[in-house]
């Protein structure tokens, strides 16, 4: 980067922190450190919670889906809205009229101690590897652009991210995340703008959604059933819906948002605001990944999107025929977009035969590049490489100008401190309020948990950074790496919360084996079978509700009324 870039960078950072900084003034109690005091209004909840989600890893790690894959990615978020729906009509007014913390206090109020306890763990496990995972995607990216470590960049993330969300609570980072929000959206427009500009002369704006769609970037549907295709209709409907409901209704860095609100209809506005932004959102995201590819069809990117990795390989004695076969697969696929972009204009976009040549030269690329990856798992002993979490990342340094390029490593920057901040916050939330305050120190007065939470905060954010430094390395396609996590634990978190709304008759120890028998059935189809991700949460959601209710009726056989469920 270039000293404007830099100056840009530090500007912006400086700013995004001194605004949490100010914003969370006054949170000297529990109730405003970690819930703002219930003062929050829904746009600032609803661009909140949407911050949390707009990770780094979407910018990163989107885009490169939309390069690699298309966008049928966006099926994924299809369940979301008829989720968000479903919350506002349950989870929003229970946990505001149960004047609780977490969703897990709400559990022993429900059921017992033991269930919340149970619960609290799930999460703590599955939201401290995802918070890892979280930060060291602008790691990687940061560490390609600047020239600079990973494990020093991701210090520096963590420590700017307990600096603001220590001191300020769930208040300032909610408030820097409007911020953020806000420049979020103001650097995805400039970017396709860009990429429009930046077209080469004779290709317009047409000619490259035409190419796009050829190349099947532009698929966005998949009405096909197939158990193990993580992208289609179905598992975006059922699978992406049951996700969203445990996402937004159990994970606390989520309900901890919608619990700030000033009343039941604020919160209730805040996620109506993301059912209807986010889909839009994603499908922008991934087409500024699609139209990358389209460039690429004319600029030649380059083989390994990894520079470093890149300069390893290129020191294999291999490597000069990969690299001369890949500069000829390129030209010929070039001629071969301009052929199709000319008969997509006299002959219609459906042109067999120029349909067909660019298709058979995708395909010649593509196994090109793919012999260029190979050479790294050579250097690797064979592991499977994928650079998708690069490709952004080089259009950003190609193709935008100067400043800008700082402005949009600022953005993504400042995306993962959004993202982990309202991980570690909810993180040590769970902690105080369902493990250190239920179990170790009871009966003590607001500020020592005040202070707790402090402390609790500063713990997660080293934790986030310890395993991001050590331990997220190699985790290919990011966004999908961060969803498979959560899905390994969301089922029997929603199976839970199913028995507690909906089947009054169901007590603490049904509840609990319910749990337990629903991660063992999430782990044994990840484990035994290739059924996709978003399957899980249906699975393991259903197991719960089906092992709590035998256990219930088993209980009132062996036990007379009054003790079944003790």
């Amino acid at each position: 980067m270039r000293a404007l870039d830099w100056i840009v960078l530090f500007a912006w950072l400086i700013s995004l922190v001194s605004y949490g900084l100010y914003r969370g003034r006054g949170s000297n109690t529990v109730s405003k450190y970690l819930l703002a005091g219930k003062t929050m209004p829904w746009y600032a909840m609803g661009l909140s919670i949407l911050a949390t989600q707009a990770s780094a890893i979407t910018f990163i790690s989107t885009t490169g889906q939309g390069y690699i894959d298309g966008m049928r990615f966006v099926q994924f978020y299809f369940g979301l809205p008829v989720a968000m729906v479903i919350l506002c009509a349950t989870a929003v007014p229970i946990f505001h009229r149960a004047k609780v913390y977490t969703a897990y206090e709400y559990l022993e109020q429900r059921f017992d101690a033991k269930t919340r306890a149970l619960v609290s763990v799930v999460f703590l496990i599955q939201r401290g590897l995802a918070a890892g995972i979280g930060l060291y995607a602008p790691a990687v990216a940061l560490s390609d652009v600047l020239g600079i470590s990973d494990r020093v960049i991701t210090v520096i993330i963590g420590a700017l991210v307990v600096l603001y969300t220590a001191s300020g609570g769930i208040k300032a980072l909610t408030w820097a995340d409007v911020q953020q929000m806000t420049m979020i959206f103001v650097a995805l427009i400039l970017s396709v703008i860009i990429m429009i500009h930046a077209l080469p002369p004779g290709i317009s704006f047409l000619d490259a959604l035409h190419l796009a769609g050829a190349s099947g970037r532009l698929n966005i549907v998949d009405p096909n059933l197939n158990w193990s295709d993580r992208y289609n209709l179905w598992s975006g409907l059922i699978g992406g819906g049951f996700l969203a409901l445990a996402y937004f209704g159990c994970d606390q860095s989520q309900v901890q948002r919608y619990l700030t609100g000033r009343s039941i209809a604020q919160s209730r506005l805040s996620l109506l605001f993301n059912a209807i932004v986010k889909i839009p959102m994603q499908l922008f995201i991934l087409f500024i990944g699609a139209m990358v590819f389209v460039l690429s069809l004319f600029v030649q990117a380059p083989m390994i999107f990894q520079p470093l990795e890149a300069n390893h390989a290129a020191k294999l004695a291999d490597w000069g025929p990969t690299k001369a076969n890949y500069d000829r697969a390129f030209a010929q696929r070039r001629a071969a977009a301009y052929r199709f972009a000319e008969a997509a204009r006299t002959a219609g976009p459906v042109s067999p035969t120029a349909l067909n040549g660019l298709r058979k030269a995708q395909t010649d690329f593509s196994q090109s590049r793919q012999q260029g990856l190979h050479l790294v798992e050579r250097l690797h002993g064979g592991a499977t490489y994928d650079d998708t979490n690069y490709i952004f990342l080089s259009f950003v340094k190609t193709y935008l100008p100067v400043g800008l390029v700082g402005l949009v490593i600022g953005v993504i920057f400042s995306a993962s401190m959004g993202s982990t901040s309202g991980e570690i916050n909810s993180l040590a939330t769970v902690s105080v309020v369902d493990i250190y305050r239920r179990y170790f120190v009871r009966n003590r007065g607001d500020r020592h948990y005040l202070w707790a939470s402090r402390c609790f905060t500063v713990f997660w954010g080293a934790y986030a950074v310890a395993f991001a430094a050590l331990g997220a390395r190699g985790f290919g396609a990011l966004i999908v790496r961060v969803n498979i996590v959560g899905s390994l634990f969301y089922g029997g978190m929603l199976g839970v919360f199913v028995l507690a709304f909906f089947f009054r008759h169901v007590r603490g120890t049904a509840a609990f084996w319910g749990v337990l028998a629903g991660e063992a059935a999430i782990f044994a189809v990840a484990g035994f079978t290739s059924v996709s991700f978003l399957w899980y949460n249906v699975v393991g959601c259903l197991v719960v509700v089906a092992v709590g209710l035998l256990v219930t009726a088993i209980q009132k056989k062996a036990a007379p009324a009054e003790v079944v469920g003790r």
